[in-house]
């Protein structure tokens, strides 16, 4: 493909506006790489042995009209009925502002993990509201910023109680009425780890005399609430940890988990305004009594102060610990559920205390209305007298029956077994849904009508009332009309940088267009207003729409089959590694437990691999940053006969296409091992080389990288895995248990929610836009290199000095020769209007800068001129000119107060201060804080909303 197949701008194919620089623009930029095409640039940059020169079997690009019919069309077919199916996922009214102005506005939706909290106070102060609600709901100490759904929550759970709990045991109990999904998480992640998950009734059988951990849900499955506290105190006694999952919603009046001795309570945040999706995205939660705190996995937003001394939100003590700890890391967990915290959090602020009592209690009262009005029907007997939202029938060998005869009335209720059935209520529910119900039972019966819903008191036991305070923080209480709940949004949204502001050149997490037509119909109601658990007849729609790109996938990949169930690529990459694990233990080799991965490598993948029961060995790298060979031939040797996987990143981590991937497979291969291609880099390879097809055998996808699903703040993402034929059969399985596979995550197609994102995607680029895409990635970043190469070194490059989709500036030279650090450059880019590329990884000291082909060359280029400007103000460090310890870099960034204020006593004037070269002082971005203190956020742990009081100054 040449520069002359490129037409310019004619408004016609999606291709045009999703690739930033026009034919004039890539011309020029090839001209300063020194290529006469991006086809001559391809062919230099990947090794001949991996490139594959054949078409993409994918359907023609169609036009953003077209592809917004054919997702109308998918939607159609998809039944929208009234769901009481329950089971952890609820029908929930989305506040129309939040809607509009979180969920729909790219000023959320576009943004980046808040590793740079200076510019990302906004989504940070949301973050904290979410977990505070999580704490005071809860009543324990600290809560961390979500969990990717309730099943991974209580997986991570039972792994926190065992590294904390003093028992030597490696049973966990469980209580038989846990919401299944749940139960089939806590099988797949024990079983790699020796943990020996025992399920229980009870309520009849007492917990064996020696267990670490123990797990209740409440109200249970059933719906049945139980006071757990004996089984708390009996566990305490076994020196057990006790986690409690726990409805969120039901906690408003409920006697919380932290007032009965529980250590961990784990759970959803779905109903808090979040639509069900067919199972996703949505917030987990995750929170821990006192003591407990700096084991938690995932990230924790904590306040710190910064350079002024005023208090500044950040995150905290785990965060990115893989990268830290990598095989002692005890979670591969990198990643939250951001956008979907953010809806929760807010639908606490809008509803507050009195709000979410009063929708908690008319949810209860139309329970209790149900199972008065079904004890009227001859032969139905409800189960517990004790319940919140759940009513459970018992309607001997007529279950079935009742259930056809409800959804055949538009209401789907679920079917528990031949005599039973069980009936969720929620906020959604009306009386006229209650009157639905009852007449499909009275029409089972012979009855003629039905009873009329009365309205009597919840059928919450008085024992276990809550009588303690919630939500008292004033940012609960002062929210509550659409003009404020408007203006705490804006004002949110003002303080943060995001892609609808600038470019963000981070490495390694791709941040480019994430187009409207895209995300359009991820609100519609029939992808928005599916439950997980319906009847497939109703969901046919999105069957079809997952297949599609299930199959488009394994075609750009050149894999066999795909699973998109993982819903982030942690949990992708794990499994994929269970794939690989069980894949030898079939074929009798289940002794082979050795994972090689590189020093280079994502420090996810050193934890997902012991997660997956592996020992992982390190390879070394050369020089260059490629693969040592020699150092794998010696580590493959040490292992052989034990010999499991490799894990490699292509292009590795340092941003080259190696030239001995090939080579690395086959060794690996010779030995007995499978290859796991990372696929983080994918952005840099669609259309041009094909994992499956150069000798990986699984890799696992960012949607969220190269297909478009917005970073959404820190999430949500989804990691599908792609796998060759003979590890097909060992794809992740239905929660459900129906097809007897492992499953990875609570639903069987994950975040299905905003899978029509990266369909949407693949259908407006087509085979030539996904090509032409990639190339002018790899363009950008050699563009990028070429301009700043004499400024800062290019750390690593491939063949003929070029460099794939992102390259890494080393820094340490000029730190060493000035003291000008790599956080000093990090922050001074704020002055001057970007987001930090990404720092010190993989190499300290360094930034790794990735431009994507959605910005054009303007935005390119001022990019460019920044980094020229910094580096000469490094040089006024250098030169004395300027102090070591007081400069534009060391004291970056400088907000409006600082250059404002009326004192100034720096040795540089505050027009370079606050307008550095360059800057568009009518489009100027005002960080809200000065540099942050992270020690002292790390040493002083506040992890829930402060006090307006501290804000006073």
């Amino acid at each position: 493909m040449t520069t002359a197949q490129y037409p310019t701008r004619d408004g016609g194919a999606f291709a045009d506006r999703h690739v930033g620089p026009d034919a004039d623009a890539e011309r020029r930029m090839l001209e300063t790489v020194g290529y006469s095409s991006v086809d001559d640039l391809m062919d230099a940059a990947i090794p001949e042995v991996i490139r594959w020169t054949g078409n993409l079997d994918l359907p023609p690009a169609a036009t953003e009209e077209e592809v917004i019919a054919e997702l109308r069309a998918l939607a159609d077919r998809n039944t929208v009925a009234v769901s009481m199916i329950g089971l952890g996922y609820s029908g929930t009214h989305t506040p129309a502002v939040i809607r509009r102005n979180v969920l729909e506005n790219p000023a959320w939706y576009t943004a980046y993990t808040p590793y740079q909290p200076e510019i990302s106070q906004g989504r940070l102060e949301a973050l904290l509201n979410f977990q505070t609600m999580v704490t005071d709901l809860t009543g324990l100490a600290t809560a961390n910023a979500s969990m990717l759904d309730e099943g991974t929550a209580a997986a991570e759970a039972m792994t926190l109680a065992r590294r904390a709990g003093k028992s030597k045991s490696n049973v966990y109990v469980v209580d038989a009425d846990t919401l299944p999904q749940t139960l089939a998480v806590l099988a797949t992640r024990a079983e790699p780890l020796g943990i020996e998950v025992r399920v229980l009734d009870l309520a009849t059988e007492p917990p064996p005399d020696d267990y670490f951990g123990l797990h209740l849900q409440y109200p249970g499955a059933s719906g049945a609430v139980v006071d757990h506290t004996p089984l708390v105190d009996a566990a305490h006694a076994a020196g057990a940890l006790v986690t409690v999952a726990a409805d969120l919603l039901a906690l408003t009046l409920l006697r919380p988990p932290g007032e009965i001795g529980a250590d961990i309570a784990a759970g959803t945040t779905q109903r808090f305004g979040v639509p069900m999706g067919f199972g996703g995205p949505h917030a987990g939660y995750l929170a821990v009594r006192a003591g407990l705190e700096r084991m938690l996995p995932g990230r924790l937003v904590g306040v710190s102060r910064d350079a002024a001394g005023d208090p500044a939100y950040r995150l905290a003590l785990q965060t990115r610990e893989q990268h830290i700890r990598r095989e002692k890391a005890t979670s591969n967990i990198c990643t939250a559920q951001v956008l979907l915290a953010v809806m929760a959090s807010m639908y606490a602020v809008y509803h507050g205390p009195v709000g979410l009592r009063a929708i908690a209690e008319r949810t209860a009262r139309r329970a209790a209305a149900l199972a008065a009005g079904l004890r009227t029907v001859d032969g139905v007997e409800i189960v517990h007298e004790a319940f919140f939202d759940t009513v459970l029938a018992r309607f001997p060998g007529r279950a079935a029956e009742v259930v056809t005869e409800a959804r055949r009335r538009g209401v789907n209720l679920r079917l528990v077994d031949a005599d039973q059935v069980g009936i969720a209520c929620d906020e959604t529910t009306t009386e006229a849904h209650l009157a639905t119900v009852l007449d499909a039972f009275g029409a089972v019966a012979g009855q003629t009508g039905s009873p009329a819903p009365t309205d009597p008191p919840s059928a919450l036991p008085a024992g276990l009332a809550r009588t303690s305070d919630y939500l008292t923080h004033p940012v609960f209480r002062s929210h509550h009309s659409e003009t404020a709940m408007l203006r705490y949004l804006r004002r949110l949204a003002d303080l943060d940088y995001a892609l609808d502001r600038g470019m963000i050149p981070l490495g390694s997490c791709t941040m480019k267009l994430n187009a409207t037509t895209e995300m359009e119909p991820v609100s519609w109601p029939e992808f928005a207003n599916v439950h997980p658990f319906a009847p497939d007849e109703q969901t046919a729609g999105y069957r079809d729409l997952v297949g599609s790109l299930e199959g488009w996938l394994a075609e750009v990949t050149g894999y066999d089959a795909v699973s998109v169930q993982p819903n982030a690529g942690s949990q992708g990459e794990l499994a994929g590694l269970l794939a690989i694990r069980a894949y030898h233990r079939d074929r009798g080799e289940g002794h082979r437990d050795v994972c090689l991965i590189p020093s280079s490598a994502h420090g996810t993948n050193a934890a997902s691999a012991v997660m997956a029961g592996m020992r992982v060995v390190v390879v070394g790298c050369d020089p260059d940053g490629d693969v040592d060979l020699a150092d794998l031939d010696r580590k493959i040797e040490a292992h052989r006969d034990t010999l499991a996987a490799i894990m490699v990143t292509y292009p590795s981590t340092h941003g080259v296409y190696e030239g001995g991937i090939a080579a690395l497979c086959a060794k690996v291969h010779d030995a007995g091992g499978q290859v796991y291609v990372d696929g983080a880099n994918l952005n840099a390879l669609l259309g041009y080389a094909k994992p499956g097809r150069f000798g990986a055998d699984v890799s696992h996808l960012n949607l969220h990288k190269t297909f478009c699903i917005p970073h959404g703040g820190g999430g949500p993402g989804v990691g599908p895995v792609a796998v060759r034929a003979h590890l097909a059969p060992y794809l992740p399985g239905d929660p459900s248990g129906a097809d007897g596979r492992p499953a990875i995550s609570a639903a069987r197609y994950g975040s299905a929610g905003i899978l029509p994102i990266p369909w949407a995607y693949l259908r407006l680029m087509g085979p030539d836009g996904l090509r032409r895409a990639t190339g002018v990635a790899v363009l950008a970043a050699n563009y990028v290199a070429a301009r700043l190469r004499g400024h800062f070194p290019v750390l690593y490059a491939g063949n003929k000095g070029l460099v794939a989709h992102e390259c890494i500036l080393d820094l340490r030279p000029l730190t060493k020769a000035t003291g000008v650090s790599v956080d000093d450059v990090a922050k001074r880019l704020v002055d001057y209007g970007f987001h930090a590329p990404t720092m010190s990884f993989p190499v300290a000291g360094t930034l790794m800068v990735e431009p994507t082909e959605s910005e054009d060359l303007t935005e390119l280029d001022r990019f460019c001129d920044a980094m020229i400007a910094i580096r000469a103000e490094i040089d006024k460090v250098g030169s004395g000119e300027w102090p070591k310890g007081d400069n534009p870099l060391a004291n970056a960034p400088h907000t409006a107060a600082m250059v404002t204020g009326d004192e100034w006593s720096h040795p540089y004037p505050r027009s370079v201060a606050g307008y550095p070269t360059g800057v568009d002082r009518r489009a100027k971005y005002w960080p809200p804080v000065r540099r942050i203190d992270g020690a002292y956020g790390d040493r002083n742990l506040v992890c829930a909303c402060p006090p307006p009081e501290a804000f006073e100054n």
